[in-house]
């Protein structure tokens, strides 16, 4: 994790912020717009992928960080799965599908492998603020 200091620095994230934009885009649309449930559903899952994300990077260890990944990439699939009944019940076309399937495609292979990476360059503790210097003099 070199040279990452932000969580948005991290491809993964940016692909999820991708994926979101597009969900929350098709979802406003059409019939979709008004099956409340999976719009619900499947925009809580995009965003869940970016969340986790995030939460993950700003945890304390590398070991909570790659437990936060698993949730991602769990989310990226409820993502995959949903877009099959958006495209079943015709609230989405073959095209949109294809586009969205493959932005939650990309962003479950991109944490896997960062999970891999995560897991054979192992760090015992991550500490975000490095050279933060705190007064404990109070």
């Amino acid at each position: 994790m070199a040279g990452i200091t932000r969580f948005e620095d991290i491809q993964a994230w940016q692909t999820a912020r991708q994926l979101s934009k597009l969900i929350y885009s098709l979802t406003a649309q059409g019939a979709f717009a008004k099956d409340f449930g999976l719009k619900d559903q499947i925009r809580r899952a995009a965003v869940s992928v970016m969340s986790n994300i995030a939460e993950g990077f700003e945890s304390r260890t590398d070991a909570q960080f790659i437990n936060f990944l698993g949730s991602t990439r769990a989310s990226a699939g409820e993502v995959r799965s949903q877009l099959y009944v958006a495209l079943d019940c015709r609230y989405i076309s073959q095209e949109q599908f294809n586009q969205a399937y493959e932005l939650a495609d990309k962003s479950a292979r991109q944490i896997a492998r960062f999970i891999d990476y995560l897991e054979t360059h192992p760090r015992p503790r991550r500490v975000s603020e490095e050279t933060a210097e705190y007064n404990t003099d109070v």
